[in-house]
């Protein structure tokens, strides 16, 4: 049975072990930057101590934070932590669909219930919640995250660090630019530009993203 550790503590990060273990995973436990979960148990399995103790590991890891206001986390820690590509583990939940010719980077996680259809290109370290559906042809970015419920239609380019909130539809054929944000439950009929914030049905701009924390 292959090891896992994951990096956050978080929701997004517990229900991550749970798929990993439904998928053949022996989870030895998380780690997290807060030194008062050091030593603690979240869902069963032990915090092991701070993020950058997984240098000092062999085992593969899964990065597992994030959220609306702060998506670029992933990505920041990816990058502090420098490993090489092939310490990152994938993550598919059984009950995922993955369809003829499709592919899934190193260090992305696939939830309960995902769906790709076919010939869909799912980048490293990209975040997919429970029941999503990526339809033919689909390109989705390196570190986007996609949301539960999530329905996106044929030919849809995610770029780069794209969210995607809870029931989203997306028009085939459009495009997401980098690190933008799409509201929960919005209708995307056309090009979204990067770092920018749409949000309603259908989708209009809202405000920049401002995301200030991105390095580059």
């Amino acid at each position: 049975m292959k090891e896992l550790v994951i990096v956050g503590a978080g929701g997004f990060a517990r229900e991550t072990a749970s798929a990993a273990v439904a998928a053949g995973w022996q989870v030895r436990g998380f780690v997290d930057d807060d030194p008062a979960l050091h030593g603690t148990v979240r869902s069963g399995w032990p915090i092991l101590g701070p993020v950058d103790s997984v240098l000092e590991m062999t085992t593969p890891v899964v990065v597992c934070v994030g959220n609306p206001t702060n998506y670029t986390t992933r990505r920041r820690i990816v990058d502090r932590l420098g490993l090489p590509e092939q310490r990152y583990a994938t993550v598919v939940h059984p009950s995922a669909v993955v369809g003829a010719r499709c592919v899934v980077g190193r260090g992305s996680v696939l939830l309960a219930g995902t769906v790709l259809t076919a010939d869909v290109t799912v980048g490293a370290h990209v975040a997919v919640m429970p029941q999503v559906v990526l339809t033919h042809d689909d390109l989705i970015g390196d570190y986007a995250t996609i949301t539960s419920g999530v329905r996106v239609g044929g030919s849809v380019v995610l770029e780069t660090g794209a969210y995607v909130g809870a029931g989203a539809l997306i028009r085939e054929g459009v495009t997401v630019g980098a690190w933008s944000q799409i509201g929960m439950g919005s209708v995307v009929l056309r090009d979204v530009p990067p770092d920018e914030v749409w949000v309603g049905s259908p989708a209009r701009f809202l405000r920049s993203a401002k995301l200030e924390e991105l390095t580059s």
